[in-house]
């Protein structure tokens, strides 16, 4: 009996066995294919993460190469304007050489000198002209500042000119504001070959040989003379105080005249675009230095008299001294 439950035992645990482990594989089957799977889950995401790495979208190629064509253009811009400066820096230099007839290096330590000579010359030779300076007393600070910087610009003007004016500032005292405004604005003012006095511009020279320029004369200034002194009034007043030139000319028998505007530029007959234009000193200069050169009145205009709002029309009013 035992042996008989043994042998049925024998029989079974084979059985047993085989049938335990059939359920093993089958069990470790199907824990392999979920394995497996999640593997190649993750496999496929590290694959994606790392071709996205690699691979840059459509967003930052587009990026990539608007920077990249930003970039070029930039360096177009660049080397154009190096090259220009390059340029013009040569076209200065030729131009130098070709004037004073010299090498570069030379040239402008020789025009400097040749620039002297001939503002020199101009004291015994060339057309005078004073700046009265007499009615500083009436200018404000800002006004006062103004005149320095317009007395600079004339002074750059004329050594400039091939047939320079000999300036003299009359009625300018070194105690005077203007002085100091002159010295602060104007690097090398002390310097400057012109003549400076105190005397009032009516006492240093002969009174018929004086013509005051003020836009309220009836005269018209129709040429330079080389005999004459021409004066104009330093002021610079934005509250246009009319006829103040004109008057102390009046009270002391001096010849005035005005700059030939209205006979050379026409006005705008239409109100609105009628357009005031006040000269400085050194647009009233430059239309006189280069009517000297060219003896053209309305070439001579175009260099200091604006053309308003409407240019096609030149409106202007004559200016104030």
């Amino acid at each position: 009996m035992i042996k008989d439950v043994e042998h049925r035992s024998g029989e079974s645990f084979p059985q047993a066995e085989s049938h335990l482990l059939n359920e093993q594989e089958v069990s470790w089957e199907d824990g392999d294919e979920e394995i497996a799977l999640e593997s190649f889950r993750l496999l496929q995401i590290d694959t994606e993460f790392e071709s996205g790495r690699a691979l840059p979208g459509d967003g930052e190629m587009l990026c990539s190469k608007n920077v990249l064509r930003k970039q070029k253009h930039w360096e177009k811009i660049v080397a154009a304007k190096k090259s220009k400066r390059k340029e013009e820096r040569e076209r200065r230099k030729a131009q130098r050489t070709e004037n004073a007839g010299v090498s570069p290096q030379q040239s402008k330590r020789v025009l400097k000198a040749i620039m002297k000579e001939r503002l020199l010359a101009a004291k015994s030779s060339g057309p005078k002209l004073c700046i009265d300076l007499s009615m500083t007393h009436r200018m404000t600070k800002k006004e006062l500042s103004r005149l320095a910087g317009q007395i600079r610009r004339l002074y750059g003007s004329n050594k400039k000119a091939k047939q320079p004016f000999w300036i003299c500032l009359t009625g300018f005292t070194t105690s005077s504001p203007l002085y100091e405004e002159c010295l602060r604005m104007n690097d090398g003012f002390s310097n400057y070959l012109i003549d400076t006095t105190e005397e009032d511009c009516l006492n240093l020279f002969p009174l018929e040989s004086l013509v005051y320029l003020t836009p309220d004369s009836e005269q018209v200034l129709e040429d330079i003379d080389l005999d004459k002194v021409y004066i104009i009034g330093g002021l610079v007043d934005e509250s246009i105080q009319k006829k103040l030139t004109y008057q102390k000319a009046q009270d002391n028998s001096i010849q005035t005249a005005r700059l030939p505007i209205q006979e050379y530029m026409v006005k705008n007959a239409n109100a609105k675009n009628y357009h005031s234009e006040i000269l400085a000193i050194n647009q009233v200069f430059d239309i006189l230095s280069t009517y000297v050169e060219t003896r053209n009145w309305p070439e001579a205009l175009k260099t200091g008299v604006s053309l308003g709002k409407d240019k096609r029309d030149h409106s202007l009013f004559p200016t104030h001294l």
